[in-house]
């Protein structure tokens, strides 16, 4: 994944794309730079490149970065990214399956 321009689609500036990933800044930085995450590195970064495509089909691109950051209602007023955090990205992906479905919400 090149990180630059994944924080260029989607609008996440680095300190975000660190608590996505649950890496240090140092390591984000890095790949941004240039180096190659290890193993586990990248398939984190794969699942939130999957993520962040699947929301950029339900609202425009450039705004997913701000959207992660909003409290929402349907995560109990915390933002995705904090549901994110606690290893809840499972009830973001259930929110774009009703979406995607038309099932109530």
């Amino acid at each position: 994944m090149d990180v630059k321009a994944f924080c260029r689609r989607y609008k996440v500036v680095r300190p975000d794309l660190t608590r996505l990933t649950g890496y240090s800044q140092r390591a984000v930085d890095k790949w941004a730079a240039g180096d190659k995450p290890g193993p586990a590195a990248k398939k984190h970064l794969k699942e939130i490149v999957r993520l962040f495509d699947a929301l950029a089909d339900l609202m425009e691109t450039d705004y997913v970065g701000e959207w992660i950051k909003t409290p929402n209602e349907a995560f109990e007023g915390s933002t995705p990214l904090q549901v994110i955090e606690r290893g809840e990205v499972d009830r973001i992906w259930r929110m774009i399956y009703r979406l995607e479905t038309g099932e109530a919400v």
